[in-house]
């Protein structure tokens, strides 16, 4: 299961051209305001949410109330809004004010249609038959769905329907707002990291090669042997593919650990939002890895079977006794204990002892969390 961006179109002598990794003032505001709104994402950042949380005017606590479904449950296109400019050239700029700049380029109908994500008004990734502000059907629909996240939600896309430019300049004062009131604290502390690994990544990228830099950029992406395809490591299944003429942008992250996030939205340059790789992140399974290690411990006998590898080592021979069971039965349980990576195996003479991987056990739900949010 995963994501794939399709860059065989590309010329392979200059992807250095057209694959560009560059931080974003803009991107991580979002992911800040995520990890105030969702701090069980981010355990690393609960110290800093609360913090933030107890220090905000109650003014500017309720307006980020009234907007947080941009950011919450889904990540709103708006916050990479270079991506949707008419120049694939674009990339983020270099401060908060400027990239709002950027983002008040859009057209209403693009501003729109990115803020209600949510919504899913229409296929992510297609072009709309008809425009959302056009549409009475779609309309009713984006407002049916918007119920379903309270009543601040409804009020909040009437006003987007009714008056786009008026919401428009009401989000650029309360992003600028959360700038003054805590984010430029946040971007002082992080965006020397964020270059730092832009610059890494590029030079990855110019000496030896894009697959190099995405290995580098997090253990969820990955190069296809011909080189014409990034792979993403997601409980998603989709694809999108790149014109010859195209061209893809990577955004780190620090405050977005640990999502990894790819935006594909019809007639926007693909971003891939990753996070900067810690240590935890370095280690987590793939959802291949994942769902391989669940279905082995989803079968009774197998269980029963950790419960005596998890004390002590064991041979085939005394498994058979303790259960009563076969020895190529209890061989084919072992086998896919093992082929997940969740046993050990190791010889003493000429016997075979097998060993439950505590640490990988233990990380399981780690694991899963990690998967489920990337």
């Amino acid at each position: 299961m995963s994501f794939t961006v399709d860059i065989s179109a590309l010329p392979q002598e200059r992807l250095h051209e057209r694959i560009a990794i560059v931080p974003s003032p803009l991107a991580e505001l979002s992911m800040s305001l995520h990890a105030l709104a969702e701090p069980g994402h981010h355990p690393g950042l609960q110290g800093w949410a609360t913090s933030v949380m107890a220090g905000l005017d109650q003014c500017l606590a309720e307006m980020l109330c009234e907007a947080d479904f941009l950011w919450r449950s889904t990540f709103s296109d708006i916050f990479l809004a270079f991506a949707g400019l008419p120049d694939p050239a674009a990339l983020p700029a270099g401060t908060l004010g400027e990239e709002l700049d950027q983002l008040d380029k859009l057209d209403d109908e693009q501003f729109v249609e990115a803020a209600l994500e949510f919504t899913c008004t229409l296929a992510y990734g297609e072009k709309a038959a008809i425009p959302v502000l056009d549409d009475p059907k779609a309309r009713r629909r984006v407002l049916d769905l918007a119920a379903s996240r309270g009543v601040r939600q409804v009020q909040f896309t009437n006003r987007l329907l009714d008056d786009p430019p008026a919401v428009r300049a009401w989000l650029r004062r309360l992003l600028l707002d959360c700038e003054e009131a805590f984010f430029g604290d946040v971007w002082a502390r992080v965006q020397h990291q964020l270059a730092a690994d832009a610059r890494h990544k590029t030079d990855l990228l110019r000496r030896k090669g894009l697959g190099e830099a995405l290995s580098s950029a997090s253990k969820a992406l990955t190069l296809s042997e011909d080189g014409g395809s990034i792979d993403i490591d997601k409980l998603v299944v989709g694809r999108v593919r790149l014109p010859a003429d195209g061209a893809l942008r990577l955004v780190p992250t620090v405050m977005g650990r640990p999502h990894l996030l790819v935006l594909h939205r019809y007639g926007w340059t693909p971003v891939i939002h990753y996070p900067v790789a810690g240590e935890a992140l370095s280690s987590a399974a793939s959802v291949d890895e994942l769902t391989r290690r669940m279905e082995a411990l989803s079968h009774p006998v197998r269980m029963r079977l950790c419960r005596n590898l998890a004390r002590g080592a064991y041979t085939t021979s005394e498994l058979v006794d303790v259960h009563g069971m076969s020895a190529p039965e209890i061989s084919r349980h072992l086998a896919v204990l093992r082929k997940a990576g969740l046993i050990t195996a190791r010889r003493r003479g000429r016997y075979v002892l097998h060993q439950l991987d505590l640490s990988k056990v233990a990380r399981l739900g780690s694991d899963f969390i990690e998967g489920v949010l990337r």
